[in-house]
């Protein structure tokens, strides 16, 4: 599996994570058959949020440690990453330094552990308050609960009015990525052409952002075709890219799912993957991706499939 430093820490992470979004209601042996994989296919990180699950809060990380019922050696292999600052009773989005610290410690409390590796923000907040984000930031910190800081889904100029206050470096930004929903990578090859669509920058640059500022982008839903509305892999909509992933797919010996991740993978941006399925099998061909090097031809070549203009 191929790692690499996660933004400008000291933290060797693999190209590929696993997400728990969806075990709230898989069983002990499901849940530990998905991570066994994870872990042979060289996977250590696993991402949760506080919201995800069909419980109030912290269904899956709840989950996730009654299965695994990890110990405190094995809890030290391995990376985990949550997310607060959705408020299901809306659904809203909260940054007060009360829910921040709140939902951190119930997911300490859920994942068993005294620290998270990671803790995001989940979606930006419209009502923002810098210095509450930065207040909590110190104290979780200072107490060792959160060793390193992120954010999703955030813009450059978000991220600059966070840096502005928190001490501590933002080393992430997690988007959503795949082949066939790139405008964070398409609107720059287009960049100044009248009356095209893909010119129109719906992110603000974001990430050239993030490799200028060493935060690591993490790709959720790489195969989405567009936002939760179905899978390209297999998807009669996109008969020509599938032709080519498939053909690829045979050349390098790998499933299909493992071009996908190839495909986000090859960028030199050191992106992480962020697979949201549940299933073993596809785990592991998934992973698989992370170790093949596509040739520049074969990135665009896939690129254009997808619909994307090489002006």
């Amino acid at each position: 599996m191929k790692t690499f430093t996660l933004g400008n820490t000291d933290l060797v992470v693999p190209a590929v994570v696993t997400g728990v979004m969806r075990i709230q209601d898989k069983s002990d042996d499901e849940v530990r058959a998905l991570y066994d994989a994870s872990r042979e296919a060289g996977i250590n990180f696993f991402d949760h949020a506080d919201i995800y699950g069909s419980a109030s809060y912290h269904g899956c990380e709840q989950r996730f440690t009654e299965a695994l019922k990890l110990s405190p050696s094995e809890r030290g292999e391995i990376i985990l990453q949550s997310k607060a600052g959705i408020n299901k009773d809306g659904p809203f989005f909260d940054f007060s330094y009360e829910h921040i610290m709140k939902q951190v410690d119930g997911s300490l409390a859920a994942l068993e552990t005294d620290y998270l590796d990671v803790l995001l923000l989940h979606r930006p907040d419209a009502l923002v308050e810098p210095e509450e984000v930065a207040r909590a930031f110190d104290e979780l910190s200072a107490a060792g609960k959160v060793r390193h800081f992120g954010v999703s889904n955030h813009t450059p100029n978000q991220i600059e009015l966070l840096r502005r206050y928190v001490s501590q470096p933002l080393v992430v930004n997690q988007l959503q990525l795949s082949i066939t929903h790139a405008p964070i990578v398409a609107q720059g090859v287009a960049a100044n052409m009248v009356g095209v669509e893909q010119s129109a920058s719906l992110d603000l640059g974001i990430l050239d952002y993030c490799r200028v500022h060493d935060l690591t982008v993490q790709a959720w839903s790489p195969f989405q075709a567009g936002f939760f509305n179905g899978v390209f892999l297999g998807n009669p909509e996109y008969p020509e890219l599938n032709e080519v992933i498939d053909r690829l797919a045979a050349k390098y010996d790998v499933a299909p799912e493992a071009i996908a991740v190839a495909w986000i993978t090859r960028h030199p941006a050191n992106i992480q993957v962020v697979l949201g399925t549940t299933t073993p099998e596809r785990v592991t061909k998934a992973a698989a991706g992370a170790d093949v090097e596509l040739s520049r031809p074969e990135w665009y070549e896939l690129y254009r499939a997808a619909g994307y203009l090489v002006p």
